[in-house]
């Protein structure tokens, strides 16, 4: 057997008592078979095969193997044990909520066995910090100085402080992405910051800086001043292009409110000027959502009235396909009626086939499944609504045990 890794230590004790106690396999025998002298599979299974049998498993029931016995225990805190979980095809994303507006405190919700779990996030200093993740990987910048930045494994705990990034220490607005080369591990982060040009309300720098976790170098990738336009909070990586929500600074029409522009990391281009690259949406919204689901853009936005673009009617979920958006699905209005006061603006993460949409003034949760065009709410979650004024948001990652900042 080969040496343990950090995770196993540090997790078994803290999730261990959200799953509950484990059934084993005489509990579950039937009482008539009693006589029958009963073969046991985990004498039989040689460690490589069990090993294989037990990564195909839910993250939860991985930890609550683990807790079976001695052999059990060792077999999933092997090395050779992560590398066979590592070609287990994605897990479905969980969604963490956060439950306070100060304290980074919160629950995550597990969609398979659909069960929420106290979790305890490292690094992060309060619910209000930048968040972004991909491919088991989570992103934290504070919102103060915008340049303390980590990257963690929200599973395992393991966490990494990256070096402080170039530029403007304070800005208007920022937006945070990251991407995680699901072969190598290897990592991107991009972080577009957005400052008015002084005495211009029209005219905004953006600036756009990008982390290659293998240099452990920043680069400044893109300087230009946009006129009109600028960009906001959301943005997100699709395979090697940094695609940016912009919002317009007046002087246009109710539909162009709002637009996508991008940049090639890879080549670090635009083929010009950033705002060449505009993209409409594909109808007036009261905000967007942009999401990586499966190198594939998807933006959830709420749909404005037709009279009054920004009071929201409904949601919508959008994939862009070349330069043209492609509806998916519409919330039915039972849903949208289900989370009681919807304001125009709204959290909404996703990641391989869920997306999940959560309104800021309760901790209900709706997810919306990409296969099966199918959407339902979440297991209650384990908190109430204290006070009036109380907000709900979170986000969601996808649980990996082998990955490492």
């Amino acid at each position: 057997m080969e040496g343990e890794t950090s995770w196993i230590n540090d997790c078994f004790d803290d999730v261990a008592r959200d799953i509950g106690e484990f059934e084993s396999f005489s509990e579950l025998s039937d009482e008539a078979n009693k006589e029958i002298n009963a073969v046991s599979v985990d004498l039989i299974l040689p460690d490589d095969l069990l090993e294989r049998i037990i990564a195909y498993l839910p993250i939860a029931s991985i930890f609550r193997a683990g807790s079976v016995c001695k052999r059990w225990r060792e077999i999933v805190s092997s090395r050779r044990f992560l590398w066979n979980f590592s070609h287990v095809l994605s897990q479905k994303p969980w969604y963490f909520m956060f439950t306070s507006s100060d304290e980074p405190v919160g629950h995550a919700y597990d969609p398979i066995l659909r069960k929420w779990y106290g979790i305890d996030l490292p690094c992060i200093g309060t619910s209000s910090w930048f968040v972004t993740s991909s491919h088991g990987l989570v992103c934290f910048m504070d919102n103060d100085s915008q340049s303390e930045l980590y990257v963690c494994n929200p599973v395992t705990k393991c966490c990494k402080q990256l070096v402080e990034p170039p530029g403007l220490k304070i800005a208007d607005y920022s937006a945070l992405a990251i991407s995680v080369n699901s072969m190598s591990h290897g990592y991107t982060v991009s972080i577009v910051k957005s400052k008015q040009v002084p005495g211009n309300f029209f005219q905004w720098d953006l600036s756009i800086y990008t982390y290659d976790s293998e240099t452990r170098m920043w680069v400044a990738s893109w300087t230009e001043v946009l006129t009109g336009w600028r960009s906001g909070d959301e943005s997100v990586i699709c395979d090697g292009v940094l695609y940016i929500l912009i919002y317009s600074t007046g002087g246009g029409t109710p539909e162009n409110r709002h637009g996508l522009i991008t940049y090639n990391l890879s080549s670090r281009s635009s083929h010009g000027l950033l705002i060449r690259s505009f993209i409409p949406v594909p109808c007036p919204l009261t905000c967007g959502r942009l999401m990586n689901l499966k190198e594939k853009l998807v933006m959830v936005g709420g749909i404005g009235k037709q009279d009054r673009p920004d009071i929201i009617k409904g949601i919508g979920i959008w994939v862009l396909n070349g330069k043209e958006w492609q509806e998916i699905a519409r919330m039915p209005h039972k849903f949208f009626q289900g989370f009681g006061e919807f304001d125009d603006v709204f959290a909404s993460s996703g990641t391989n086939n869920l997306i999940y949409v959560q309104s800021y003034g309760a901790p209900a949760l709706l997810v919306f499944d990409m296969n099966q065009k199918q959407w339902k709410w979440s297991l209650k979650c384990p908190v109430t609504k204290r006070f009036p004024l109380q907000l709900f948001t979170g986000f969601c990652f996808e649980p990996r045990l082998e990955i490492e900042p």
